[in-house]
């Protein structure tokens, strides 16, 4: 899947949601994720395609 922004504010705005939910995640796990960026990046790709939830990107797939 391709992913794009139409502007740094859009993807800055992208990462702090993203920011967001792995902190639930984070503490939902008891534990730092040390493989955050592609936590992050799993994240905002299922956000773009409109399945972004609550859960973790795991729980997506």
């Amino acid at each position: 899947m391709e992913v794009s922004f139409d502007s740094v504010a859009g993807l800055a705005e992208a990462l702090r949601r993203a920011e967001a939910a792995h902190g639930r995640h984070e503490q939902e796990i008891g534990q730092p994720d040390p493989d955050w960026p592609t936590w992050y990046a799993q994240y905002m790709v299922h956000e773009q395609a409109g399945d972004a939830g609550p859960g973790s990107p795991e729980a997506s797939g």
